[in-house]
């Protein structure tokens, strides 16, 4: 998919939402539960036949689904056939949606060449999360793709973050030597870094919600680039907050709800509490969208 194309379908929808599939068995329905337990629904289709409610219900809204690997990965082979099997459904029934693998590989190469083939050849998905950590040898080999994209974290959403993102950091010695750049944060580091192994037009980056005033800083350094959002909802993250920091010319954003709207109810009603909830977003995203239209 092209940065065209995933705008154009942000302006068809009046949405930047990315809904989470974020599938926990745990947390799924008692009727789905229920039904596996009375022998009605194989165990090894409970996964996906969830995924599959909420994004009949949800498709409207969204412009992606962010399938968190680690999900499926924790059910062994019958996690990692459903999580296929979600992907295949969204591109043989939504093709038009941006599906993006939240995996957040970060090895180098032909190791991450083989992720790379296993996320966007065998399963097809639109997009990878990478984590930058071991240098451009551990994002390269996804950029070969074309019409892929490689979602870089640059700064998340969780408190430990600030561990390692937001630390100060020198130039590196073959740097210009710059003032401005002296002792400026990792994570913008990584963001000036990333835009010279790509472009706009195949890599992102992961900003949380949760930290607007940094969003705003980052938008300024990377003003064209999408931007994946995770911590909307249930992190503190709102739309408002991100949109005013964060939205370009081009939106720009892809916003990610998960629990708020995979578990927002756990009867047999699930499915359309879920759509209710994505509703509720997007009515709040139309109001910034249409101020960027202007």
């Amino acid at each position: 998919m092209t940065y065209k194309q995933l705008y154009d379908q942000i302006l068809r929808k009046g949405s930047f939402l990315c809904v989470g599939l974020d599938t926990d068995m745990e947390k799924i329905p008692a009727c789905i539960k229920q039904a596996v337990s009375d022998n009605k629904l194989p165990e090894e289709e409970a996964m996906f036949l969830f995924n599959k409610a909420i994004i009949d219900a949800t498709v409207q809204y969204a412009v992606a689904y962010k399938i968190n690997t680690a999900f499926y990965e924790a059910e062994g082979w019958r996690g990692i056939r459903q999580m296929e099997k979600t992907v295949s459904y969204l591109k043989e029934n939504y093709p038009d949606v941006f599906v993006i693998a939240d995996a957040k590989r970060g090895d180098i190469g032909n190791t991450a060449k083989q992720y790379a083939k296993a996320f966007f050849e065998k399963m097809d998905c639109d997009a990878v999360t990478l984590s930058p950590y071991m240098g451009g040898d551990a994002i390269m080999p996804f950029l070969k793709y074309e019409g892929k994209w490689a979602i870089i974290l640059a700064l998340t959403s969780n408190v430990t973050a600030e561990d390692f993102e937001t630390l100060e950091t020198r130039p590196h010695s073959l740097e210009i030597d710059d003032e401005s750049q002296n002792h400026v944060p990792l994570y913008e580091r990584v963001l000036r870094q990333a835009e010279r192994w790509g472009s706009k037009e195949n890599i992102m980056f992961v900003v949380g919600a949760t930290r607007p005033d940094q969003l705003y800083r980052i938008r300024l350094l990377s003003p064209d680039s999408f931007f994946l959002v995770p911590g909307v909802g249930a992190q503190g993250g709102t739309v408002e907050e991100v949109a005013t920091a964060g939205m370009n010319s081009h939106c720009g954003l892809l916003v990610n709800s998960s629990r708020g709207i995979l578990y927002a109810d756990s009867s047999v009603n699930f499915a359309s509490a879920a759509s209710e909830k994505a509703r509720e977003l997007v009515a709040q995203m139309r109001l910034y969208l249409n101020q960027t239209k202007r």
